[in-house]
């Protein structure tokens, strides 16, 4: 093979373990964090672990300033909310707490709080170099304190929010939107529904597979995606059936934070098509990801049979391809996921619409199988 040039980045510091929440006005105060807003969603807001924390640092003299208007798929007005109460009580921080939802919208108004009134989030999409129009200097700094084992928001570099108007996820880029550290304590995930637990773990799945699948040379990334797979596999079904199996919210927890790293090599399908649906149904992520998984990979096969055959083959999986395709079938219905997308509401009236947002979404540039709008639909009708 000729010798490739890439540029890869990997996360920050992370501090793992059963309890660590205690460290968070510690973290707070490294990080030159004095008036820190915990930017949260609706249903944590109310919920102890959230009390907790916010007596944590009461107790350090940082106050418990608290934003909590984050819809599921986050926008721009709830981004305009949460500048506006930033601005409002002086802060120069931001705790994300919770789920991707909070953690994407975290970042965002750690981002746009102190930026020219000129400078519009969408102008910062990842797009080329288009973050280098943020000023780095006004750029709030983040800690993150995930509460769900999927998304992986916590090490990473960007965000995702919906535009309202055109009802089409962005992901919005700075290398300062990276945690300046992150506490993983998969003690504040016992308490997740049921749901929760199943769609934000397939999430991770879908984050390591797409990252294994993608046609990009990561070698890092490739092995990170692979081990995590294995600890989704052996450690989701564990987590659902017994929330409080502690030892299992952990390594989902591990693989929440791998399969984030693992995708700087690259997404894919999954996702292309994942987010259009999200923006126009407000549908679950990692659920969505889950309904079209098995598509997918029927969609890809000619191009990753081998990969995923030496992937089962690692996992432990007999059958190659077809055993692994099974084992994704047979999760989803552990899990309590929806077979199709007509379950989840989608409407064979908007496949057009759909379509054309999933090719306009960047995931799809890390399909093994270029991506057409004939073969796209088809696939969107595979998934109905």
């Amino acid at each position: 093979m000729s010798v490739p040039t890439m540029n890869w980045s990997y996360p920050t510091a992370i501090k793992f373990g059963a309890g660590r929440i205690k460290e968070l006005a510690d973290h707070c105060k490294a990080a030159g964090i004095a008036r820190p807003l915990l930017v949260t969603d609706k249903a944590l807001a109310s919920l102890p672990i959230t009390a907790a924390a916010l007596d944590i640092l009461d107790a350090a003299g940082l106050g418990r300033a608290v934003f909590s208007e984050v819809d599921p798929n986050p926008n721009e007005a709830n981004m305009a909310s949460g500048i506006a109460a930033y601005k409002a009580g002086g802060h120069d921080g931001v705790i994300c707490f919770g789920g991707g939802s909070a953690l994407d919208l975290g970042k965002m108004i750690a981002l746009m709080a102190d930026q020219d009134a000129a400078l519009s989030v969408w102008d910062l999409e990842d797009i080329g170099d288009w973050w280098t129009r943020a000023d780095s200097s006004k750029i709030a700094p983040i800690v993150a304190v995930p509460t769900t084992a999927g998304t992986g928001s916590e090490v990473g570099r960007a965000g995702v929010l919906t535009n309202s108007a055109t009802h089409k996820k962005k992901i919005i880029f700075h290398p300062k939107l990276l945690p300046v550290v992150t506490i993983c304590d998969p003690e504040l995930t016992v308490g997740m529904p049921a749901f929760i637990t199943a769609g934000t773990g397939m999430d991770a799945l879908a984050h390591c597979l797409e990252a294994y699948c993608s046609p990009f040379y990561h070698p890092m990334s490739q092995g990170i995606a692979l081990e995590g797979m294995r600890l989704v596999f052996e450690n989701l079904p564990r987590a659902y059936a017994n929330p409080t199996d502690l030892e299992a919210r952990a390594h989902m927890m591990s693989a929440a934070a791998m399969g984030a790293v693992a995708f700087q090599k690259g997404l894919g399908a999954i996702h292309s098509l994942s987010h259009p649906i999200g923006a126009v149904y407000n549908t679950h992520h990692g659920t969505t990801n889950a309904v079209v998984m098995p598509m997918v990979l029927d969609f890809n096969r000619s191009a990753i049979e081998d990969r995923i055959t030496r992937a089962a083959a690692y996992l432990g999986i007999a059958g190659g391809f077809d055993g692994f395709r099974a084992r994704i079938i047979s999760l989803r219905s552990e899990l309590s996921i929806p077979e199709s997308l007509s379950e989840m509401g989608v409407e064979a009236s908007r496949l057009d619409e759909l379509t054309e947002m999933a090719l306009e979404d960047p995931s799809c540039g890390g399909n093994p199988i270029e991506m057409t709008r004939e073969n796209t639909r088809a696939l969107f009708e595979a998934c109905l």
